[in-house]
């Protein structure tokens, strides 16, 4: 019975994705049934499995969609959007670009859904924590650390953590902090 009611929900699921991806995600829930259906629980649950990947995918490059274009001067090289296996820093979803201008050097890096964030919304979630990790600020609304290394940490209504680092100034890394739409990652 369970298997029938994961089976519902990927399905429900592939209702929801983009038209681009649905040819794959269909047939590999469609596989999935007919396995089922033949008796072959192994093979149905590997194909879950990959359509539950393939669903990860599809929504860690909507998570890329909040990366910031870059600022005035600078460049923009996005280095992608991965639904991180569970054996990589405990699974999850990540979006990550990178920002250059005259040498210096920006790295954002957006990361959800993942355990990581769990551990880290115990420290980011508690001033007096956060205080022990460097220097405690509000931009536009949010809390984060800037790092005696100058990186800076944020945690988007406990759920989206963002990191930026590189060799430019906290200044030019607060700067692409306030381009985040933090109200539309508090809902994804």
């Amino acid at each position: 019975m369970k298997l029938r009611k994961l089976i519902g929900i990927f399905t429900a699921a592939f209702l929801l994705a983009p038209v681009a991806q649905a040819d794959e995600i269909t047939d590999t829930i469609q596989a999935a049934l007919d396995a089922y259906a033949a008796g072959d629980i192994k093979l149905a649950k590997e194909e879950l499995d990959f359509a539950s990947q393939l669903l990860s995918q599809l929504k860690a490059s909507g998570l890329s969609a909040f990366l910031p274009e870059a600022m005035p001067g600078w460049t923009r090289e996005e280095a992608g959007a991965q639904a991180a296996p569970a054996l990589a820093f405990g699974g999850g979803l990540t979006a990550n670009a990178v920002y250059e201008k005259s040498g210096a050097s920006v790295d954002l890096t957006l990361m959800a859904d993942s355990p990581m964030v769990t551990a880290m919304a115990a420290a980011l979630g508690n001033v007096a924590i956060m205080g022990s990790m460097g220097q405690v600020k509000r931009v536009n609304g949010q809390r984060l650390v800037v790092t005696p290394e100058g990186e800076i940490q944020a945690l988007i209504d406990g759920k989206v953590l963002v990191q930026i680092s590189g060799s430019a100034s906290v200044d030019e890394k607060l700067g692409y902090f306030e381009l985040l739409d933090a109200e539309g990652l508090a809902s994804f």
